[in-house]
């Protein structure tokens, strides 16, 4: 905390200490449990924030879960938003993350402004739930998307095909995800420094995939990629970035 009191920020000993005299609580924590773990319960954080207090919660949770804290929020009378965001490292060092948002319009409005700050752009989806719910669909798509991709230039070396004309080119096709560019370069340098580690993005796909059997809704693909970056997870690749699981699939080549 100390370069963040030097920049004027105040500091305390206890998360029960920080919230209770805020209007707004933000919090990005890891997992549902960690969330749980920090705001639930009878010396959770929930219990020392004022009444009508605003919490967005911008972890990447599961939409059941995200339901499950408006509610405990509710019994504080606290108000809850689930506001998980699309970026990684780079996104937040330059405030250009986008915030998805589920919630009731007014209090989206309240909260907009600091959103702002730390973001180019806010999209309200929904409801409460809705940011939560599309948040995993984005990291659904960008788990497979970096599968495709890393199958697709491993192939092509099997093929006889330079890595690095393989590098340099995928990624500039129209067919190709923009996010692939960036993961390219590292690629290059053999650098898997962790932007978005890839022990969380095997717990979205997990619960994405919880999801999907909540609503009845098969996952062929999305459970084909969990098994993959569930075997790199086990190969000590954790907490590298989720783009190590190019390196995983070359080392079996």
């Amino acid at each position: 905390m100390k370069p963040l009191k030097e920049k004027g920020a105040k500091t305390v000993n206890s998360i029960n200490e920080a919230v209770k005299d805020a209007d707004v609580v933000f919090s990005m924590l890891s997992t549902p449990k960690a969330v749980e773990e920090v705001f639930f319960g009878k010396n959770g954080a929930l219990t020392s924030m004022k009444k009508d207090a605003i919490w967005a919660d911008c972890s990447t949770v599961n939409p059941t879960f995200s339901l499950k804290a408006f509610e405990e929020a509710k019994k504080q009378n606290i108000k809850f938003l689930d506001t998980p965001v699309s970026g990684s490292k780079p996104q937040a060092e330059a405030a250009e993350l986008i915030f998805l948002v589920g919630g009731e319009k007014k209090e989206v409005e309240i909260l907009e402004p600091y959103l702002n700050m730390m973001s180019k752009k806010v999209l309200h989806i929904g409801g409460t739930g809705k940011g939560a719910s599309f948040k995993m669909i984005v990291n659904m798509m960008l788990a497979q998307s970096m599968l495709i991709f890393s199958e697709a230039t491993l192939l092509g070396q099997k093929l006889g095909i330079e890595k690095e004309f393989l590098l340099e080119t995928i990624p500039n096709l129209i067919v190709s995800a923009p996010f692939t560019k960036f993961k390219a370069e590292n690629i290059k340098k053999d650098n898997y420094d962790v932007q978005f580690p890839l022990e969380w993005m095997l717990k979205d796909l997990h619960l994405a995939s919880i999801t999907a059997y909540e609503n009845g809704q098969p996952l062929y693909l999305s459970n084909l990629a969990k098994e993959i970056f569930t075997e790199a997870n086990r190969n000590g690749m954790s907490r590298m970035d989720f783009s190590a699981i190019h390196k995983y699939l070359e080392e079996k080549m």
